[in-house]
């Protein structure tokens, strides 16, 4: 799954444009390495995710396509805040 999909469907972004900035700025790893909005994610995967207010570093555990929210808690496991 494309990384601005899944940071949408599992609710860390907002909106999948928003997530496409985000990494278009840099503000997003995928194992260790800056990552476009067109990266593959899969489980397993580490994500870091620079907001304004610090880093939030995520372990990918569940791909679903067109989550509903109580899907979402399934999706990802919070390493850091």
């Amino acid at each position: 799954m494309r990384l601005d999909k899944f940071l949408k469907n599992s609710r860390v972004i907002k909106r999948r444009t928003l997530a496409k900035e985000a990494c278009d700025a840099g503000r997003i790893t995928v194992n260790g390495r800056v990552a476009k909005a067109s990266t593959e994610v899969n489980t397993g995967d580490i994500l870091e995710i620079s907001f304004g207010t610090g880093i939030l570093k995520i372990e990918a555990l569940e791909l679903i396509d067109g989550a509903k929210k109580v899907d979402t808690e399934n999706m990802y496991k919070i390493l850091e805040n």
